[in-house]
């Protein structure tokens, strides 16, 4: 009888142990899954991979994201912005390549930043010596997003979040 018992409760652990480890096994959606865009503007092939963060209630601008501080537009790894060809930017020439792509965020303007470091962690070892690029662009009001979105089109792309985008002219 007790050889039952006992061979009872091992059943019973075993069971228990294999249902644990399904369980914890099922994986959660990310919280901030990765996502890219890409697209020929200016006989260039345009290819942006980001995190998208959602705004969940939170305040954005100046809240999450502070203002004149260094941002890795995205959420985890930085965004990696990739021109298969030289093309202007807001005016100013970007070679060919895969940038870092970085943003100090501002009330009324953005700086945008294109870093030669394209593959790191977030902006913890953003080193602006490493900048290929810097221009100012306008900011602008926008319907409410709640993940963060890129799009590209013929005239630049946008970064659109919360109630804000901000395009950046390419030709």
């Amino acid at each position: 009888m007790k050889t039952t018992i006992r061979l009872k409760a091992v059943l019973f652990l075993v069971a228990a142990c294999m249902f644990t480890g399904a369980a914890f096994a099922q994986t959660k959606p990310i919280a901030s899954p990765r996502d890219s865009v890409s697209a020929v503007v200016a006989g260039s092939t345009i290819v942006i991979n980001y995190g998208s963060p959602s705004v969940k209630g939170r305040k954005i601008w100046d809240g999450l994201v502070p203002y004149k501080a260094v941002w890795r537009t995205g959420a985890n790894e930085a965004t990696r912005f990739t021109t298969t060809k030289a093309i202007t930017v807001a005016g100013k020439r970007l070679p060919a390549g895969t940038y870092g792509f970085f943003a100090i965020p501002g009330e009324k303007t953005w700086t945008i930043i294109f870093n030669s470091v394209a593959n790191q962690w977030g902006a913890f070892k953003y080193d602006a010596s490493k900048d290929v690029l810097r221009v100012t662009v306008t900011p602008e009001p926008a319907t409410k997003h709640e993940r963060l979105l890129y799009t590209i089109d013929a005239n630049g792309f946008s970064l659109i979040w919360d109630e804000l985008e901000v395009p950046v002219s390419i030709k």
